[in-house]
């Protein structure tokens, strides 16, 4: 059985964080930083890279947010210090670790203009690509209705998450575990935590550590999970 930490939304304040013991895995889902422009994002990217590659746990996967533009397809020397500092760097590709099989998308339906995203109504297509036999499944962004409650941007309530992905998650691919962040806390909703819904074996987790508009602390510390 592995341990494992899974976190996400670090958004540059990584140093807060509380290293657990004993951990075989750590997972980040996303967007570990915050600038739109692909030079100011480098130093963010860097900084961010150092520290996860030098975190005393044995295996480390990552996939990118739609905060991590120094990790877009146009910087392929993000991908060379992944390589470097050893860490997996899923980006709509798998990797099988232990007979566990793992798939990793930084794609989350449009909402602003940032990356790694797609129009909502092509989603569908993109997730029908993916393997059923996938064990963990790591995605920046949450099915929807799952740990997703926030604002729009009419600034009512709104499940935020993606509604195809939880058809794939729910009905084809049913995965072990499903990880996201992309949705934070807000105000004095929680989102950060697991579910698991009644209808489904596959155990939720929102790695998300910090609150909307409250940057500078942190409101989790990521979850302990195991496979």
């Amino acid at each position: 059985m592995k341990k494992i930490w899974h976190i996400s939304d670090t958004h540059g304040y990584h140093d807060l964080l509380i290293v657990p013991e004993n951990i075989d895995w750590v997972i980040h889902s996303g967007d570990f930083s915050n600038y739109f422009d692909v030079y100011k994002n480098e130093p963010e990217a860097l900084n961010f890279l150092h520290w996860y590659g030098n975190l005393k746990i044995p295996i480390k996967i990552l996939i990118a947010g739609n905060h991590d533009a120094y990790a877009h397809s146009i910087s392929k020397k993000f991908k060379e210090w992944c390589d470097y500092y050893k860490i997996i760097y899923l980006e709509n590709d798998y990797i099988i670790l232990d007979d566990i099989k793992i798939f990793g998308s930084p794609n989350t339906p449009n909402f602003g203009n940032w990356y790694f995203m797609k129009n909502r109504a092509k989603m569908d297509k993109h997730w029908n690509k993916i393997d059923e036999d996938v064990d963990v499944f790591i995605v920046h962004g949450p099915p929807k209705g799952v740990l997703d409650l926030s604002e729009n941007r009419e600034r009512t309530l709104e499940y935020c998450g993606c509604n195809s992905l939880k058809n794939h998650i729910l009905n084809r691919i049913k995965p072990k575990l499903c990880l996201f962040g992309h949705i934070h806390n807000y105000k004095d909703i929680i989102n950060a935590g697991t579910m698991k819904l009644s209808i489904s074996n596959t155990l939720f987790s929102n790695g998300s550590v910090v609150t909307d508009r409250k940057f500078g602390t942190l409101s989790s510390n990521g979850n302990i999970l195991y496979i």
